[in-house]
């Protein structure tokens, strides 16, 4: 019987001029375009998860992302999440949803997306249970998912079940060296992005040379430009500059050197050999790599300073962590029971410190007369730590910043009742604490912003009471004793 209706391919490769535009913005990388093109385009091989990895500066996510550019349309989209710009694992869930709706202009976006089922449920309703063109896939691609800070260890096993229950999704993680059956799942393709050889390294350079020198022709200059390039790499590249970016960035910082004989006209063009000797000293000078750690000339003073690394608290942190962190202080080493008595400005007007909590109690003796008790409290900031809510330290800070920070007292003035929302920047100053292991999470696991998670400070009262002193604040004056 002859079939009726246009005839679909069964395997077809995307437009053959798109991926040599491609390749030609990405020299050297035909081979892991063309595998790109056929494990991502909907009418050739698509597949439901995809590995790439590679070193540093190999293309992986530049070309990952020019790619699926170019083939975005009516029956492919995409979403790139990079992930190391998530925090947290819930913060990557709701990038994912964003992004999404975003790619597929979805009306309405959950405000929360705390785990993977609920996940699984959104794009189920923007992926699955909603018509699409036939044929259509959507590309999903987590970015330097093997640095994801806060991953529980089911993260990428969860991520890779996704494409089979959606079945029209493929996952695509980028990341540096995968360690084997990570995803946990069947067959997963795997597409290698290799480090750069030295031929790779010269046909890359060559496609940008410098501005032809004054006393050589364009040829001249090419030519010493492309033989330049390698001796550059067997001098550098080898032992330290095994990147591109790093070892273009010593090819444009050493050229000028390297040229300022022809410039001089004591050498030509011509003369490379005399050149690298002439050289040699910039050739085996390490700096060129980074430029930032180029090392100062000696002084001829004896009694010059040598600047001193310094890893103090009080120089290293910002203002509003080193607020966070003694917050955190008194709310581990402050009954609760105080913390309406200290910080509280209903009836003063100004918070109260130190109020009356002595420790010491009096009793009645036999004889009718009271005398003092012979038990006596050891001070708290003498203890260890205990656990508080994080919602507590919050309330702390939020009340006694106004009275440590003179911006916050220039702008909410000395009126009650005027509190500082709680924004993203202090969320995100908690994090870097608890990144720093200055608070820890008791028990571990959950959510770290959740506001019922106990935490416990990790820092001592020497290093507290010289951070509170380098914002004005003596911090025994608002312990109880």
């Amino acid at each position: 019987m002859e079939q009726v209706g246009p005839k679909v391919p069964i395997f077809e490769l995307p437009d053959e001029l798109r991926l040599t535009l491609i390749a030609k913005e990405f020299p050297c990388r035909e081979s892991q375009i063309r595998a790109l093109a056929t494990l991502l385009n909907p009418s050739a091989a698509p597949c439901r998860n995809l590995v790439v990895y590679g070193t540093e500066a190999t293309g992986k996510t530049a070309i990952t992302t020019a790619l699926l550019a170019s083939l975005d349309g009516d029956s492919l989209r995409h979403a790139v999440v990079n992930s190391i710009e998530c925090i947290t694992a819930r913060h990557l869930y709701e990038t994912v949803v964003g992004k999404v709706a975003a790619a597929l202009e979805w009306e309405t976006v959950p405000p929360r997306c705390e785990s993977v089922s609920q996940l699984t449920v959104e794009l189920s309703k923007m992926l699955k249970y909603t018509e699409r063109p036939e044929g259509f896939r959507f590309v999903l691609v987590f970015d330097g998912i093997d640095h994801q800070r806060e991953a529980p260890h089911t993260l990428l096993p969860a991520l890779a079940r996704l494409s089979e229950i959606i079945p029209s999704l493929t996952t695509v993680f980028i990341v540096t060296s995968p360690p084997p059956n990570n995803l946990l799942t069947t067959f997963v393709p795997h597409l290698h992005f290799p480090t750069y050889t030295k031929p790779e390294f010269i046909s890359i350079l060559s496609l940008t040379p410098p501005p032809t020198i004054s006393n050589a022709t364009a040829l001249e200059t090419t030519d010493l430009w492309s033989r330049f390039v390698g001796a550059v790499h067997d001098s550098l590249s080898r032992s330290a500059s095994r990147t591109l970016p790093s070892l273009s960035q010593a090819c444009q910082t050493l050229w000028p050197k390297f040229i300022a004989p022809i410039i001089a006209r004591t050498h030509t063009a011509k003369e490379f050999s005399k050149l690298v000797v002439q050289a040699r000293v910039h050739f085996q000078d390490e700096s060129l790599l980074d430029p930032t750690l180029s090392l100062a000339p000696p002084t001829t003073t004896a009694t010059a300073v040598k600047p001193v690394k310094t890893t103090d608290l009080a120089t290293l942190l910002p203002t509003t962590a080193r607020f966070l962190l003694l917050s955190a202080y008194l709310a581990s080493h402050n009954p609760t029971k105080t913390d309406l008595t200290l910080f509280s400005t209903f009836h003063h007007g100004r918070k109260r410190r130190r109020g009356g909590f002595t420790g010491i109690t009096g009793v009645a003796g036999r004889g009718g007369r009271k005398n003092a008790s012979q038990h006596r409290k050891i001070a708290r900031k003498l203890l260890g730590a205990h656990a508080f809510v994080l919602e507590r330290m919050l309330a702390i800070f939020t009340a006694v910043r106004t009275e440590w920070d003179e911006r916050s007292r220039h702008k909410f003035g000395e009126g009650l009742g005027k509190e500082e929302e709680i924004n993203n920047d202090i969320y995100m100053s908690i994090a870097t604490l608890a990144s720093l292991r200055l608070l820890v999470k008791v028990g571990g696991g959950g959510d770290v912003m959740d506001l019922g998670g106990k935490w416990r400070v990790a820092v001592g009262w020497e290093v507290v009471r010289g951070l509170g002193r380098s914002v004005g604040v003596e911090v025994e004056e608002w312990l109880t004793e």
